[in-house]
């Protein structure tokens, strides 16, 4: 019989909470080792000290809990969840009149779920707690590990002599077969790893901050339902896009909204300057109108000064292992700005297309005499920083490019036409395999870096068809000059078709203003 593998786990977030589940299902000795104190304990401070960004929980993540061995895991946690079947984009008319403008996410009718980050965790944490092969350990820093002899290192924050002036906090040593990093884009396991392979680092700050706000429930709902309590709807997730900046609401269970400014940090300077906080509501009615009706200004200004202005960062490396020892997954392999809402079930599905590669290759060696659990596991270890890499590397590019989506093109006829086209012939002509990059992204499991190669076809055809379009029923030079131009000089399909669907957008407007 097969000696039961030690498994330690670095990082109690709902990927390393998920990693547990996934190790402990299989009959290893599983221990959670968490920087912080239990994540269930509402006093327990945040790393950056304020609530994440409100998730999206979408199939990747829901395939990956599905996969975990625990038949009432997705019950348990779409019970915390509320439906977000679009965007609704916010703005105001000519006129000065507002206005929202939804836009489903699929055609078919499928949407993303908003959770709660401590919600989701303490659901996990709570079926772990069940478990008799899990043990957790809060409030311990990993201050080393040495790869090749399998041991860590934790100090202990256990309020003793780690609270008491001048005395250094207590360290333990441990041993294991198998460490899983899970913990965060500032991952100690990472740091450690660079000590053993050689590892490709690349680490990008975009120019945006970000800072939290929050709508407040109806002071008088229609009647206790949880829909009544919420003060726009909470079915989407709404953007007041800016071009360079934009606010965005996320819903969550209690009937409050999550939102969040992101912009440039000249913008937050500018913001800043003025102690008072009088820029604050002015440019919020400026270019996000209508949210001082959600969020009183003297709210607003509170938020704005009380709350982090806090960084994006993006991170790609490479390998994501050593040897059969360690391997990271989650932000420590690959944070990534959050507008594509993958982070986290990129992170969910990186848990489980490690385990279904430890799996193939635990079977494909089950047979052989004597066989070596660890040359077992480092052959898998491989094959995963193989194949996960290239698609952890597009889902980043995919999350940097859906900001200027966001901020920019949902006003666009360019994308609104693109993405209506895509959604009909995914309707009409279903054979074809048709869907949007997004449907794909969110909808789907398939490979990240197979939604970029089949996104990137698609837009070769579409470019194809609209040049004939554009030859054959206006036959006007000045078109077919911006076609030429926009395939000569933009690299991405799809930031060519805009260029040529600009033309379309130009005429539409000029016929408008000329009827």
């Amino acid at each position: 019989m097969e000696k039961k593998q030690k498994i330690v786990v670095i990082g109690a977030g709902p990927v390393g909470s998920l990693a547990a589940l996934y190790a402990a299902s299989r009959g290893n000795d599983v221990e959670i080792y968490e920087l912080r104190g239990d994540l269930r304990d509402p006093s327990t401070t945040p790393l950056n000290f304020t609530k994440s960004i409100n998730l999206a929980l979408s199939e990747r993540g829901l395939n990956a809990m599905r996969h975990a061995g625990q038949p009432k895991l997705i019950d348990h946690v779409k019970a915390a969840t509320i439906p977000m079947r679009g965007r609704m984009i916010h703005g105001k008319k000519p006129n000065g009149q507002l206005y929202e403008e939804a836009q489903d996410y699929d055609i078919h009718g499928r949407a993303i779920l908003a959770i709660d980050r401590g919600g989701l965790n303490k659901r996990l944490l709570d079926i772990l707690e069940e478990m008799p092969n899990v043990t957790f350990f809060f409030n311990h820093k990993l201050t080393g590990a040495d790869f090749n002899k399998n041991k860590a290192w934790f100090e202990v924050k256990d309020g003793t002599s780690s609270g008491e002036k001048g005395q250094r906090a207590r360290e333990i040593e441990i041993d294991f077969d198998f460490m899983i990093g899970a913990d965060g884009a500032h991952s100690a396991v990472r740091y450690h790893l660079m000590k053993y392979t050689r590892m490709d680092y690349e680490q990008q700050y975009i120019d945006t901050l970000w800072c939290e706000f929050q709508i407040q429930p109806k002071e008088n709902p229609e009647d206790d339902s949880l829909m009544s309590k919420f003060r726009i709807s909470p079915n989407h997730l709404h953007i007041w896009p800016g071009k360079k900046f934009m606010f965005i609401a996320i819903p969550s269970d209690d009937g409050t909204f999550t939102c969040t400014l992101f912009a440039p940090a000249e913008l937050y300077t500018f913001l800043q300057s003025d102690p008072s906080g009088a820029h604050i509501p002015d440019f919020f009615d400026t270019y996000f109108p209508g949210v001082t009706d959600l969020i009183p200004p003297a709210q607003l200004i509170s938020s704005f000064h009380s709350n982090p202005h806090l960084p994006l960062i993006s991170i790609k490396c490479k390998p994501y292992h050593y040897s059969s020892s360690a391997v990271i997954v989650g932000d420590a392999a690959h944070a990534m700005v959050p507008f594509y809402g993958q982070g986290m079930n990129a992170g969910l599905e990186d848990v489980r297309i490690l385990f279904d590669i430890l799996d193939k290759h635990a079977r494909m060696d089950e047979e052989t005499v004597d066989h070596d659990p660890a040359s077992t596991r480092e052959r898998a270890l491989d094959e995963y920083s193989r194949v996960r890499v290239q698609d952890a590397h597009a889902i980043n590019d995919l999350a940097l490019q859906n900001y200027v989506e966001m901020r920019a093109s949902v006003l666009s006829l360019s994308y609104r036409f693109r993405k209506w086209l895509e959604e009909q012939l995914s309707v009409w002509l279903p054979g074809l395999g048709w869907q949007t990059k997004y449907s794909r992204v969110s909808f789907g499991n398939e490979r990240y870096s197979e939604v970029v190669r089949k996104s990137e076809h698609q837009g070769r055809v579409l470019m194809r068809a609209l040049t004939g379009l554009l030859f054959g029923a206006l036959g006007g030079p000045l078109v077919a000059v911006g076609v030429v131009m926009a395939v000569r000089y933009r690299r991405a399909v799809d930031v060519g078709l805009r260029a040529a669907m600009g033309n379309v957008d130009s005429m539409v407007e000029y016929m408008t203003m000329n009827r």
